[in-house]
C-alpha cells in the first residue's frame, strides 16, 4: 500500500488515509455502505461539459478544460478511496481537431502541461504503483506532446496497483479500423489464419487490450450519447448519464452512478456470460465443421458424421485447438511488441535520453527498497 512520507518526523500515511482525512464522516459512511455491494474496478469517464460551463461562468473555453482537469483530480481520488484500481478517461477525440486552431491549440498545450507534471511526480507514481496509458493514433500529435506522453508511458508500464488509461487522439471507429488493420497484416504475414479470427481475437487487438471492460461508464452533461467512446467495450458496461457539466460533477453524482451500477450488475453479469457461453459454442460448431470437412476430402465419404469417427474428430479437434492456441499467442505477442517498440521509439526520438531512463530506474530502485 502507498504511503506519503510527512518530512518532519510524524508517522507517514497511506494514500488510502491521506484521502480518507479529506472526508466527513458522512462520506465515509456511504463510501462503507456502498463497499458492502458489488463495486466496479473499472470506470470510464466522457468528461463533457467544460466549454459549456465556460460560457457559463463567462470566462475564455480554455478555463472550461483547466477546470475539467482538476475534477478529474478529484474523481481520481474518489475512485481510489472506493477501491476503484482501474479508470479510462476520453481527454481528446480525433473529431476534436475539427475545433478552432486556437482552442485544438490550447488543449494540447494544457495537455503537455498536465503531462509534464504528472512526469514531475514520479516518486509518487511509484509508490501508488500507477501504471498510465495513452490509447489512440499518437501520429496525429505534435512531437513535443508525443515525447511527453512516451515519457509517461514508459516510466510506469511496469506498475500494477491502479491504471490510468488516457484516451487521447481517439475514437471508438478509429480504434476498431487499427484492430483490423493488425488482423490483416497477421494474415498477410502468414501469423495467423483467417479462421482464427474472433471477437475475441479482435477485442485482444484494440488500444484497450490490457484492460477488462468498464464495469460503469458514466457521461456528465445531460448528453445520452457514447460520442464514438468504448463502443466495442461498453456492450456490458452500466451507462451512467449525470446533468451535471464535468467541473460541477460530484461524488454524490458519483455515489449514485456507483448504486445505478449496483442495481444492474447482475443482470449485466449474466447476459455477458451468456453471450460468451454462445460465442464458445458457436466456435466449437465451427471447428467441428473444419474438422468434418477435412475428414470428409480425405475420405472422399461426404457422409461422414462425428458419431461414425468420433474418436479421430475429437483428436483432430484438440490439434486444431492446440495449434491455433499457439500460433494467436504468438501473433500477439507480436503486437504488444511492435506496441511497446513503438513507445520506446518516440522516447528516443524525442529526446528522452540516456540520463532520463537512468534516472527513472534509480527512482523505481528506491521506492522498491522503501
Amino acid at each position: 500500500m502507498a504511503t506519503i512520507d510527512q518530512g518532519n518526523g510524524k508517522k507517514s500515511i497511506t494514500a488510502e488515509e491521506r484521502i480518507s482525512q479529506k472526508h466527513s464522516w458522512i462520506h465515509k459512511f456511504i463510501s462503507n455502505v456502498l463497499k458492502v455491494g458489488p463495486m466496479p474496478k473499472h470506470v470510464a469517464f466522457i468528461m463533457d461539459g467544460n466549454r459549456r460551463f465556460a460560457n457559463k461562468l463567462k470566462v475564455e473555453k480554455i478555463k472550461g478544460h483547466e477546470m475539467g482537469f482538476e475534477k478529474l483530480t478529484d474523481c481520481l481520488e474518489w475512485c481510489l478511496y472506493l477501491g476503484i484500481t482501474e479508470v479510462t478517461v476520453y481527454a481528446f477525440s480525433i473529431e476534436n481537431f475539427k475545433r478552432s486552431k486556437e482552442e485544438v491549440t490550447g488543449l494540447m498545450e494544457l495537455a503537455k502541461q498536465k503531462f509534464q507534471q504528472l512526469m514531475q511526480s514520479k516518486q509518487l507514481i511509484s509508490k501508488y504503483g500507477v501504471c498510465v496509458r495513452v490509447l489512440g493514433d499518437l501520429s496525429l500529435l505534435s512531437p513535443d506532446v508525443q515525447e511527453i506522453v512516451a515519457r509517461a508511458v514508459n516510466f510506469s508500464k511496469n506498475n500494477t496497483n491502479a491504471f490510468l488509461n488516457v484516451c487521447f487522439s481517439y475514437t471508438s471507429q478509429d480504434e476498431i479500423c487499427a484492430a483490423v488493420r493488425v488482423l490483416a497484416e497477421g494474415v498477410q504475414m502468414d501469423l495467423i489464419e483467417p479462421s482464427d479470427i474472433t471477437a475475441d481475437l479482435v477485442e485482444k487487438c484494440l488500444y484497450t487490450n490490457k484492460s477488462p471492460n468498464p464495469d460503469l461508464l458514466l457521461r456528465t452533461s445531460g448528453e445520452v450519447r457514447l460520442s464514438d467512446f468504448l463502443l466495442w467495450q461498453t456492450s456490458y458496461s452500466c451507462l451512467a448519464f449525470v446533468d451535471a457539466l464535468w467541473p460541477e460533477f460530484s461524488v454524490w453524482h458519483f455515489y449514485a452512478a456507483i448504486l445505478q451500477y449496483q442495481r444492474c450488475s447482475k443482470y449485466l453479469q449474466d447476459a455477458k456470460e451468456i453471450s460468451e457461453q454462445q460465442m464458445t459454442a458457436k466456435t466449437a460448431q465451427e471447428d467441428v465443421a473444419t474438422v468434418l470437412k477435412e475428414l470428409r476430402t480425405e475420405l472422399q465419404d461426404p457422409d461422414i458424421c462425428p458419431e461414425s469417427h468420433s474418436k479421430e474428430v475429437g483428436s483432430r479437434l484438440q490439434d486444431l485447438t492446440a495449434t491455433r492456441k499457439i500460433r494467436v499467442e504468438n501473433f500477439l505477442r507480436n503486437v504488444q511488441r511492435k506496441r511497446d517498440e513503438f513507445f520506446i521509439r518516440l522516447g528516443k526520438l524525442h529526446g528522452h535520453d540516456n540520463c532520463e531512463r537512468n534516472e527513472d530506474i534509480q527512482i523505481q530502485k528506491n521506492v522498491l527498497t522503501v
